[in-house]
Order: structure tokens, then C-alpha cells, then sequence
């Protein structure tokens, strides 16, 4: 596997990485949990540079730079409501840690934060969330020939303690 893969917990808004990942709506106006936190923290240009970008829609990712956060860049993605798991929700997720990556190896980000998508309001739960986490980004690093450093960026005990059970595991 090239590169690494942790968990930590952590402020999102205060990592010094290439980009971090922000779990926004699909208007990616802003809004609450981490997405409010990551616009409050770098101002009003955000939110003039997300209204050009027309919206994303779910399970995909869009760009922006990061004005006043201490990284480089901000990755939006979209994450799906947890409607029971039939409703195609593992796709969409993966996907946003699929789309996510490949806009961060397109820009040379070679260290990307995450928070745990759709784990906040949508009401993803929280292990199923992780594994599939784990999954992408261990398959994105196993694949890559450069080195990324990923982060799992978690605001509780909880999800830390989630992901670090995941990640003691051994995996593709």
C-alpha cells in the first residue's frame, strides 16, 4: 500500500493538509455539522466560489479552494440519507470517497482529510459508514503508485474507536 491511512480525532477546519473533505448538502451552500464548521471557518469566499459550482449531486465531489482553513484545498461531497439500505445508499457513499480521491490525485493533493460522511444528520450508521470508509480509501492507496496520506478525521470517541477497530484489521 502506498502511502498511509489513520484515524485521529480531531477539528476538520484545523488540519494542515492539501484539502479537506467537507460532508456537504447538494446545493453546497453551506449548512450544519461539519459543513457549516468548514464554512464559518473560511469565510465568505467559500460560499461565493461554491454558488458558481451549480451543486453536486450525491455521491459525487467538486472542488473549491480553501481561503482562510489552513489547507490547500476543500473537497464537497455530497453524501446519501440513510433510508434503511435499500435505497442504494452503499453505492452513493463509496462514491463519494471514490470521487473524492480521484479529484485529490487530478490536483496532487497528496494529504486529504475526511470526516465520516453522511454519519451526522443523514443518520448513516456508523459502522457500515466506516467500513466503507476503510474500504475505498485502503483500495485507492493499494492502487496508487504515489504517496497519499489519509486521514479520518472524527469529532467523538465513538467514531474514533470505530475506525481504529477497522484499521487494526487487515484489509485489501
Amino acid at each position: 500500500m502506498a502511502g498511509s491511512l489513520q484515524a485521529l480525532k480531531a477539528d476538520i477546519t484545523r488540519m494542515e493538509v492539501d484539502a479537506i473533505v467537507n460532508a456537504a448538502n447538494n446545493a453546497l451552500l453551506g449548512g450544519g455539522g461539519v459543513d457549516g464548521a468548514i464554512h464559518r471557518a473560511a469565510g465568505p469566499q467559500l460560499l461565493e466560489e461554491c454558488r458558481g459550482l451549480g451543486g453536486c449531486p450525491t455521491g459525487e465531489a467538486r472542488i473549491t479552494g480553501a481561503y482562510q482553513l489552513p489547507c490547500r484545498h476543500v473537497i464537497h461531497t455530497v453524501g446519501p440519507v440513510w433510508q434503511g439500505g435499500a435505497a442504494g445508499e452503499a453505492g452513493l457513499l463509496a462514491g463519494c470517497y471514490r470521487s473524492s480521491l480521484e479529484l485529490a490525485r487530478r490536483h496532487r493533493l497528496r494529504s486529504v482529510a475526511f470526516p465520516a460522511i453522511s454519519c451526522g444528520v443523514y443518520g448513516y450508521p456508523l459502522e457500515e459508514a466506516a467500513q466503507i470508509a476503510v474500504t475505498e480509501t485502503r483500495s485507492f492507496l493499494a492502487r496508487e503508485p504515489q504517496d497519499y496520506d489519509l486521514w479520518l478525521c472524527c469529532f467523538d470517541d465513538q467514531m474514533l474507536a470505530i475506525y481504529q477497530a477497522l484499521l487494526q484489521e487487515d484489509g485489501p
